[in-house]
């Protein structure tokens, strides 16, 4: 597993990585005097670059939420105000995609033992998975549910969906639906591997 991870690791970055050397050669030979190729070129490489960094922050995250699965948090968090903080984040994609986010809270609150950081991401990575793969002009329903002396968190959107034989597979790392669809998005393949171990180390299921 350790082997195949480093592999699929290494291919995500070494793919951004030959793209960013491939302009830099080009701007320092061909395209050294064209404004209009350097500005193009530079303006791809940021993009690039910026893969790069969601990757690499998107592995920190799953070695530091790994690292700490087994030992369960124990602070009161009042998940309505994580899950409204994370929707505010997200407004700044779903607004060009002209998507609706609406939020139902739970009556009464919704106090769980929890790490507040953590539940916050793992809320984040849903809504924007949801923002991502949702139709443009659609919309994002969040809400809080009571499960029995549980709180349920579930995010919907109406866009391409899942098709069934993918979804046992979805929180692999690295696993995706399409993954030519999923890096034009800026996915990364991790997001909801974070989201489970997240949701393991609070004792809870996806």
């Amino acid at each position: 597993l350790r082997t195949d991870f480093i592999a699929n690791a290494s291919h995500e970055l070494r793919t951004p990585l030959a793209s960013l050397k491939g302009f830099i050669e080009t701007l320092q030979g061909s395209a050294k005097d064209d404004a209009v190729a350097r500005q193009r070129f530079l303006a791809i490489m940021q993009e690039q670059a910026e893969r790069m960094a969601r990757l690499i922050n998107d592995l920190l995250s799953l070695n530091r939420v790994e690292m700490r699965e087994r030992v369960p948090p124990s602070e009161p968090v009042e998940l309505a105000e994580v899950v409204e903080t994370a929707i505010k984040a997200m407004q700044v994609l779903a607004e060009p995609a002209g998507i609706a986010l609406s939020f139902t809270h739970l009556a009464g609150g919704a106090v769980v033992l929890g790490d507040r950081d953590e539940l916050g991401q793992v809320a984040q990575n849903l809504i924007q998975n949801a923002i991502k793969y949702g139709r443009r002009g659609g919309r994002v329903d969040v809400a809080l549910r009571r499960n029995g002396a549980r709180v349920a968190l579930a995010v919907a959107d109406d866009g391409i969906g899942i098709p069934p034989q993918h979804l046992p597979r979805l929180t692999e790392r690295f696993y995706r639906v399409s993954a030519k669809e999923s890096r034009d998005r800026g996915g990364t393949g991790l997001g909801l591997a974070i989201v489970k171990h997240i949701v393991n180390r609070h004792r809870g299921e996806l």
